[in-house]
């Protein structure tokens, strides 16, 4: 069983409080299964967003785990990404939106490999 929204987003913000990166919820979604999107601002004006992973670069023998996946391979203008993250709510009111700030883009996210 997949570890609730709610309880994912707080052990989350908490391990970036430990690396001493600053993170808030802006957008509380369903507390058990909402998606989580995390995006990063690298304070100059630019950002990183990173989307919950498909479904089928999920390996069978880990189905609890979160993965991401980086929205671009470079970050992008902050615009960009809060135009993304709009159209997300549209699609999905459920989601939750994290925001962090670290100059230099650390995220401390498991990413989908692909």
């Amino acid at each position: 069983m997949r570890l609730k929204s709610a309880i994912w987003v707080a052990a989350y913000l908490r391990r970036c409080q430990t690396e001493g990166v600053f993170g808030a919820v802006r957008r509380r979604g369903a507390e058990e299964a909402g998606a989580v999107f995390v995006k990063v601002a690298t304070l100059d004006g630019n950002a990183m967003l990173y989307a919950p992973a498909p479904q089928t670069v999920y390996d069978e023998s880990r189905p609890t785990e979160r993965l991401f996946a980086a929205a671009s391979p470079q970050p992008v203008p902050e615009q960009s990404v809060e135009e993304r993250l709009t159209k997300e709510i549209r699609f999905d009111p459920d989601v939750w939106i994290v925001e962090t700030e670290d100059r230099a883009g650390r995220h401390f996210l498991d990413l989908a490999k692909g």
